[in-house]
């Protein structure tokens, strides 16, 4: 790495300490933000994201909190700040945005941002994203099946919220009034401007220390760096064009799939996308953003690469795609988005699964492919507040070339956690009366899927407003290279109470509770890999004695036979149950 002239050299130490500490800022907002938030979904989920900018918007540094945002920050940084103009913007402004047609995705996914002077010189951009609880609109949580982006919750164009370091109060003011739970999105918000605050603060650190021209010059070196593994990344994929089709079970409005295709293109250091042919975009809550889909590229094309890798513009300028506006990949004004991300989460599984016939060994099955996203809505009868609740659940993933999928947890660029059980039952007025993994639900295979899990919403006591946006309440998650699909999804209610009131729910609804109702939410298992029948007979003894997979199941899909009694395999048997399936599979053949 070496300049012109000698005076411009890069030192290789002072190279990784710049690139580690550039990453170390992210890192820091993001502690920041974590620690000052008042929501359950941001300061115990981490559903947010931070990052830094250079002064031509450029992503330079971001903190992996979650792998979904961070290619929407991509396209939403450069399009606000053209839009708001950064002339507008002075030292200890920043701008609140969450168009999701300028490069935002779903509404709930707010953006705060602003520039870092040093001298009066602009460094670059400091940013956070958080979904919020509320953005207003038709339900609690701000989702369900809408059929307009106007019915979706509060549209926030690039506003200035914060103008020398103070928050304008009328701007905020305007926009809690939209919301309904206004005590804890204020507390976000402002958990999103102390973040952004301290990362401006290090950034202006480390140009104190450098100075700016050797700031700018390693920066630059970060993504030449970054720019030139990504090629060589990129060359070691095979060469192809690799094709696949999938569809999402239910829009939220009508009997239809939604269809969606795609074509990856790898030739030499080149990478392209390509999405003709997905349904056009629908009056119903499954349409993806342009950046939504972006950040499925991103994702896949950086899943494939070495773990060191870093993340920034010399590696996004290398993800290519085609993504044809009008379609459901690429929503237009004014289609509803909110569900936008379980689009985006299943595009993840399709694009895998396009690429598995390349390397089988890195390509995993089907995970549970949606965002999973449940919410509800409840006022307090003592104070008054109206408190709202939003969690994506976790569920199956797909099993590998040599391991089991996990059990309950968060897939692709999904990188939430689990809503602990306590925490939730401390600032509702609810109970969460099950949580646990569901026996049976993975996807038979040499290797199996992981488990899904269930969660049951109890309320005892006051009437509330839940909403579902999820899906697989047709299909479950597809195995691969013989491997068998996971147990699919189911919502119901009452699911314990006496026949005639138990009811399933789709995938997509909202639904009024009364006192003593409970909504069970049940996500999927994930796919299973290779011939079940070639399980090691010693793996599918352990499920059994872990409750995982029943006896029953044990033999009929695994052709393993455990005695009861005992608890040991039947050996002879289990040779003449495995012969049974191989025979019956090949006559299918």
């Amino acid at each position: 790495m070496a300049g012109d002239r000698p005076d411009q050299r890069i030192d290789p130490i002072q190279f990784e300490v710049v690139r580690s500490a550039l990453t170390q800022v992210a890192e820091e907002m993001a502690v920041a933000l974590r620690r000052s938030a008042y929501s359950t979904n941001v300061k115990t989920r981490q559903d947010f994201s931070c990052a830094y900018f250079d002064r031509d918007c450029r992503p330079i540094a971001q903190a992996f909190t979650q792998p979904v945002h961070l290619g929407s920050f991509v396209e939403l940084i450069p399009a606000s700040v053209k839009a708001y103009g950064a002339d507008n913007l002075g030292p200890g402004d920043m701008l609140v945005v969450n168009n999701p047609f300028g490069g935002g995705t779903h509404l709930n996914d707010v953006t705060v941002f602003g520039p870092v002077h040093h001298n009066g010189e602009l460094v670059g951009y400091v940013a956070s994203l958080a979904h919020h609880v509320d953005v207003g609109g038709g339900a609690p949580a701000s989702i369900g099946p809408f059929q307009e982006i106007f019915q979706e919750g509060v549209i926030i164009p690039p506003v200035k919220l914060v103008k020398n370091g103070k928050i304008r109060e009328d701007v905020f003011k305007l926009l809690l009034a939209q919301i309904r739970s206004k005590r804890v999105t204020a507390g976000d918000f402002r958990a999103q401007v102390a973040a952004n605050t301290v990362g401006a603060r290090r950034l202006v650190d480390l140009v104190d220390k450098y100075g700016l021209p050797d700031f700018d010059r390693y920066v630059t070196a970060v993504i030449d760096y970054t720019d030139r593994r990504t090629r060589a990344e990129i060359a070691a994929i095979p060469d192809g064009v690799y094709k696949a089709e999938g569809f999402l079970d239910f829009d939220g409005f009508t009997d239809r799939v939604v269809k969606l295709k795609t074509k990856i293109t790898i030739d030499g250091e080149t990478a392209f996308f390509d999405f003709e042919g997905c349904d056009p975009q629908r009056r119903a809550p499954v349409n993806s953003t342009k950046a939504m889909t972006f950040s499925a590229c991103a994702y896949a094309l950086r899943a494939l690469m070495a773990p060191d890798m870093p993340v920034n513009y010399g590696f996004y300028q290398h993800v290519r795609m085609n993504a044809p506006a009008g379609t459901v990949v690429h929503a237009v004004h004014p289609a509803p988005v909110v569900g936008g991300w379980e689009t985006q989460v299943r595009i993840n599984d399709l694009l895998f699964r396009a690429l598995a016939p390349g390397m089988p060994e890195k390509i995993p099955a089907a995970t549970k492919g949606m965002m999973a996203q449940a919410g509800f809505g409840i006022i307090d009868r003592v104070t008054g507040e109206y408190h709202c609740n939003y969690e994506a659940l976790a569920g199956g993933y797909g099993a590998r070339a040599t391991s089991d999928g996990p059990d309950a947890v968060q897939q692709h660029g999904q990188n939430t956690e689990n809503a602990p059980v306590e925490e939730i039952e401390s600032h509702f007025p609810m109970r969460v009366t099950r949580l646990s993994l569901i026996e049976d639900s993975e996807g038979p295979g040499k290797f199996r899927g992981g488990l899904g899990m269930r969660r049951d919403y109890h309320f005892p006591d006051d009437p509330a407003t839940f909403t579902i946006l999820s899906d697989r309440d047709i299909a479950g998650p597809q195995g691969i290279f013989g491997g068998l699909a996971g147990r699919k999804a189911y919502y119901i209610l009452n699911p314990d109470g006496p026949e005639g009131e138990v009811t399933e729910l789709t995938s997509k609804c909202v639904i009024e509770l009364k006192p003593g109702d409970t909504v069970s939410f049940q996500t999927p298992g994930g796919g299973g890999y290779g011939p079940p029948d070639e399980r090691d007979p010693e793996l599918v003894l352990r499920d059994v004695i872990g409750g995982k997979v029943n006896r029953e199941r044990a033999r009929e899909f695994y052709g393993v036979v455990v005695n009861e009694r005992t608890n040991t395999i039947d050996e002879a048997a289990t040779t003449e149950a495995r012969k049974l399936i191989v025979s019956m599979r090949e006559s299918n053949n």
